[in-house]
């Protein structure tokens, strides 16, 4: 029977005791429904990132957002689309976003400057170190002497990296190769034109390049990472929230790294998903394409735990951190 039945029978109840039975049954039928409408029209709590417009974090938002992941874990997200990487450190540190991507070492010297961060494990993927197909460069060894293309600066991982390793095994590269620093898509054709005998690379220009062909991986820094003892499934990117306001919404951080959780197992497991991101990769060719989606896939990291923020503490030490001064494990989101 319908609410609008249920008053209809009251009103033809011929005693007041059955019409009062009958408005108190009508209320029971109905309050629930009134609260249910009223919780549905409540709005979500809104996350808003900073996100590169063809960055690859905008690619797991993107179906995360097309299948209401937010939503079905209690929130809604909102992407704010920059130009580069300066503007979304910008639109986090100014406060305009609640988060943006930036890697491990940002976020380290944010810690020690006086601004602690929280991190969201986003991928473990470094980089990579390419020369092309005929080129003779198999070891570290092999670098000296050498023109070396470095993207990301002096101070960027991929190079911290790449220099401790190649320390450990008596090569100087900083001393002993020439080393030329400049933007990624600068440097893509210094190695295609014989400019440069190596490029280390971030991984997404790294994968566009080997499907384009051409080239070839002298070195993952994933592998080099292990040289170093240390598990190379280490997200050395992350999703950075400002410490204060992660205390203070902690149950909508929660429900993002459990969606993007959900997110990244869909992405790894359907590779149909795909296709509707492709406009976001840019990528016409099936060889880059192809690339670039597996090496995504393959840098989707372990959910941290004891052990992993232990190694991350362990590799900010190599990288120049000092041991006093290390982010301190709470820093690190756990997932639900």
């Amino acid at each position: 029977m319908t609410p609008t039945s249920w008053f209809q029978t009251c009103l033809l109840a011929r005693t007041l005791g059955v019409a009062r039975r009958c408005v108190a049954a009508v209320l029971i039928a109905v309050l629930p429904l009134f609260a249910l409408a009223q919780s549905a029209a409540q709005p979500l709590p809104v996350l808003t990132l900073s996100v590169l417009q063809f960055g690859t974090s905008h690619w797991e938002l993107d179906h995360l957002k097309r299948h209401h992941i937010d939503k079905s874990n209690g929130f809604e997200l909102k992407v704010r689309l920059v130009a580069d990487l300066p503007a979304s450190r910008l639109a986090l540190s100014s406060g305009s976003v609640d988060g943006a991507v930036s890697d491990l070492l940002w976020a380290q010297a944010r810690y020690e400057a006086g601004t602690p961060y929280r991190y969201v494990a986003f991928s473990s993927q470094i980089g990579e170190l390419l020369v092309s197909d005929g080129s003779d460069i198999r070891t570290l060894a092999d670098l000296r002497g050498k023109r070396i293309g470095v993207a990301g600066g002096p101070d960027g991982l991929g190079w911290q990296l790449l220099q401790q390793v190649a320390t450990g095994q008596g090569v100087d590269l900083a001393r002993e190769a020439t080393v030329q620093y400049a933007a990624p898509p600068l440097l893509s054709q210094a190695l295609r034109r014989g400019q440069v005998d190596a490029l280390l690379t971030f991984w997404h220009f790294s994968a566009r390049m080997r499907g384009e062909g051409g080239v070839r991986t002298a070195f993952r820094l994933a592998d080099l990472v292990g040289t170093l003892d240390l598990d190379s499934d280490l997200p050395v990117l992350g999703y950075l929230f400002a410490d204060s306001w992660a205390s203070e919404h902690g149950a909508l951080l929660r429900g993002f790294a459990s969606a993007l959780r959900q997110t990244k197992d869909q992405l790894a497991a359907e590779p149909d998903h795909w296709q509707a991101i492709r406009p976001l990769m840019r990528a016409d060719d099936e060889a880059v394409f192809a690339a670039l989606r597996d090496s995504f896939v393959e840098g989707i990291p372990q959910p941290l735990d004891e052990a992993r923020i232990t190694a991350l503490h362990r590799l900010l030490e190599l990288t120049g951190a000092r041991p006093a001064k290390l982010m301190p494990a709470a820093l690190f989101q756990s997932e639900p």
